[in-house]
Protein backbone atom coordinates (compact mmCIF):
# COMPACT_ATOMS: atom_id res chain seq x y z
CA UNK A 1 0.00 0.00 0.00
CA UNK A 2 0.94 3.64 -1.12
CA UNK A 3 1.92 6.29 1.68
CA UNK A 4 -1.42 7.67 -0.26
CA UNK A 5 -3.40 5.13 -0.14
CA UNK A 6 -2.87 4.64 3.69
CA UNK A 7 -4.51 8.09 4.59
CA UNK A 8 -7.24 7.96 1.98
CA UNK A 9 -8.23 4.65 3.60
CA UNK A 10 -8.49 6.53 6.84
CA UNK A 11 -10.24 9.32 5.53
CA UNK A 12 -12.59 6.87 4.10
CA UNK A 13 -13.03 5.11 6.84
CA UNK A 14 -13.63 8.07 8.95
CA UNK A 15 -16.42 9.50 6.68
CA UNK A 16 -18.09 5.71 6.66
CA UNK A 17 -17.42 5.60 10.63
CA UNK A 18 -19.10 8.42 11.22
CA UNK A 19 -21.85 7.84 9.34
CA UNK A 20 -22.59 4.32 10.56
CA UNK A 21 -22.75 6.03 13.91
CA UNK A 22 -25.25 8.62 13.07
CA UNK A 23 -27.64 5.94 11.63
CA UNK A 24 -27.77 4.08 14.67
CA UNK A 25 -29.75 5.58 17.16
CA UNK A 26 -29.02 6.20 21.13
CA UNK A 27 -25.15 7.24 21.95
CA UNK A 28 -22.24 4.94 21.02
CA UNK A 29 -19.81 4.10 23.65
CA UNK A 30 -16.92 3.71 21.05
CA UNK A 31 -14.05 6.31 20.16
CA UNK A 32 -12.88 8.19 17.58
CA UNK A 33 -10.21 5.48 16.43
CA UNK A 34 -12.69 2.61 16.76
CA UNK A 35 -15.16 4.46 14.30
CA UNK A 36 -12.28 5.03 12.14
CA UNK A 37 -11.05 1.27 12.25
CA UNK A 38 -15.33 0.56 11.90
CA UNK A 39 -15.02 2.42 9.18
CA UNK A 40 -12.19 0.85 7.60
CA UNK A 41 -13.32 -2.52 7.92
CA UNK A 42 -16.85 -1.44 6.39
CA UNK A 43 -15.54 -0.25 3.39
CA UNK A 44 -13.59 -2.84 2.23
CA UNK A 45 -15.62 -5.51 3.20
CA UNK A 46 -18.37 -3.27 1.04
CA UNK A 47 -15.95 -2.55 -1.55
CA UNK A 48 -15.43 -6.16 -2.10
CA UNK A 49 -18.83 -7.28 -2.20
CA UNK A 50 -20.40 -4.37 -3.95
CA UNK A 51 -17.32 -5.10 -6.85
CA UNK A 52 -17.75 -8.33 -7.15
CA UNK A 53 -21.57 -7.45 -8.00
CA UNK A 54 -20.78 -4.47 -10.56
CA UNK A 55 -22.49 -2.25 -8.61
CA UNK A 56 -22.52 1.68 -9.05
CA UNK A 57 -20.74 3.40 -6.29
CA UNK A 58 -24.34 4.42 -4.62
CA UNK A 59 -25.08 1.10 -3.93
CA UNK A 60 -21.54 0.31 -2.67
CA UNK A 61 -21.61 3.32 -0.52
CA UNK A 62 -25.02 2.62 0.51
CA UNK A 63 -23.42 -1.25 1.62
CA UNK A 64 -20.85 -0.16 3.24
CA UNK A 65 -22.79 2.66 5.64
CA UNK A 66 -24.72 -0.51 6.87
CA UNK A 67 -22.37 -2.79 7.31
CA UNK A 68 -20.53 0.05 9.08
CA UNK A 69 -23.78 0.37 11.24
CA UNK A 70 -24.02 -3.44 12.06
CA UNK A 71 -20.97 -3.53 13.61
CA UNK A 72 -21.08 0.28 15.10
CA UNK A 73 -24.41 -1.39 16.78
CA UNK A 74 -22.58 -4.66 17.63
CA UNK A 75 -19.86 -2.87 19.86
CA UNK A 76 -22.61 -0.45 21.17
CA UNK A 77 -24.48 -3.10 22.39
CA UNK A 78 -21.50 -5.40 24.12
CA UNK A 79 -19.73 -2.15 25.23
CA UNK A 80 -22.65 -0.82 27.20
CA UNK A 81 -22.65 -1.66 30.83
CA UNK A 82 -25.68 -3.85 32.04
CA UNK A 83 -27.57 -2.61 34.76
Amino acid sequence: MEFSGFFSAIFVGLIIGAVARIVVPNSQPIGCLLTVIVGIIAAAVGAAIGNAQHWNFWLIFALQILIGAVIVAIFSATARPRV
